[in-house]
């Protein structure tokens, strides 16, 4: 072979492995190319191993094929399997639904396990999975969820693994016979990268948070990744102005000081001058009901990637009603679910609350 022919397959392999690196992103900002190897598959009650040709075959008084199976009852205790695909593949989106109780967005609890590691990388209420937080449901769109204010559920972020994925649904509360319905769709036959990110989602609460002490959002992670964002929320149980705190990123060996420090709670959201009912594509305030706030924000435009490590830290300062009268450490209610995508093997989420914990009152104020 000449030198030019060898120089032409060499381009040729080059651009194609591009092409094929380049399909998660094509989908969404190329919708026109349509030459892919990629297939397209979905999960539900119906069909839940997403199997070609086997969608919707369960038969109802209507006969076969008529919305035979179309959701699951869960008592206390009952885990099921969401969906266990072998890779590479993407899922691209995940719906579910369930009655819009607290004991429900907070009592059941998603779990995600990535190319056959024991521990899960994704561990969260699902009401907060999907963007809601304190066990409210609100209708609000962002560039990652939307959500109804009867609990229709989507989640957009994509999340691509090479060998297996494994997502369970566990009623840990105490509602008996909850129906629940979900969708879960993906790509299969995608070609990765094999130090591809995968997504990890934690969730912490403290109730209340130590005077003086930052809220940890985001607890300590080593090796490289990138935080996408978090869900917070917040119980302002003594009702006086909160939303001074500053977000802090700890990046890459920072100690005392962070890399990254924001101006304010509300400044970290996108908003100023207090807390607004304006839920945005990055960033707002998805719900508030007197006390209770649900508040989010998403670094897509503006990544947030680490080499080394990273932690992330949210503090509770409030101000003086007195002119003049400067800040002042607040004790508050607060809980967060953490979005990151970092490679595996990943070290193990820290422990998750209980369900005790997450559905109890927030703390009264001395």
């Amino acid at each position: 072979m000449s030198r030019k022919s060898v120089l032409t397959v060499l381009l040729f392999v080059m651009v194609s492995a591009q092409f094929s690196l380049c399909d998660v992103q094509d989908a969404i900002d190329k919708p026109y190319i349509v030459n892919v190897p990629v297939e397209s598959r979905s999960i539900t009650a119906e069909n839940p191993t997403g199997e070609k040709g086997k969608g919707g075959m369960t038969a109802s008084n209507l006969g076969v094929g008529r919305k035979g199976r179309a959701l699951l009852n869960l008592n206390p205790g009952k885990k099921i399997t969401l969906c266990d695909i072998k890779g590479p593949a993407v899922i691209r989106r995940i719906w579910v639904t369930l009655p819009a109780k607290k004991e429900n967005l907070l009592g059941f609890v998603v779990r995600g396990y990535w190319d056959s590691q024991k521990t899960p990388s994704i561990e969260a209420p699902i009401g907060y999975f999907f963007g809601s937080a304190n066990g409210i449901a609100k209708a609000y769109q962002s560039a990652v969820h939307s959500m109804t204010d009867t609990a229709g559920m989507s989640m957009y972020l994509q999340m691509p693994f090479l060998k297996h994925a494994k997502f369970t649904i566990t009623n840990e509360g105490t509602e008996k016979d909850v129906p629940f319905y979900y969708q879960v769709d993906y790509t299969i036959n995608e070609k990765l990268p094999n130090d591809i990110g995968r997504l990890h989602v934690s969730f912490r609460r403290e109730n209340p948070t130590t005077l003086g002490e930052d809220f940890t959002i985001l607890p300590k992670r080593s090796g490289m990744g990138r935080f996408l964002g978090c869900v917070l929320g917040i119980n302002n149980v003594d009702n006086k102005w909160w939303g001074e705190g500053e977000v802090k990123m700890f990046l890459d060996g920072d100690e005392k000081f962070p890399t990254i420090c924001g101006t304010g709670t509300e400044d970290y959201i996108g908003h100023a001058w207090g807390f607004h009912n304006n839920a945005f594509l990055y960033g707002g305030m998805a719900f508030r009901d007197d006390k209770l706030y649900t508040l989010y924000r998403w670094h897509l435009p503006d990544p947030i990637y680490w080499k080394k490590d990273i932690r992330i830290t949210l503090q509770q300062i409030g101000a003086s009603d007195v002119q003049g009268g400067g800040y002042r450490n607040k004790q508050e209610d607060v809980s967060a679910a953490a979005f990151w995508y970092e490679p595996v093997p990943s070290k193990a989420l820290e422990p998750m609350p209980d369900y005790e914990t997450r559905i109890a009152p927030g703390y009264t104020p001395q």
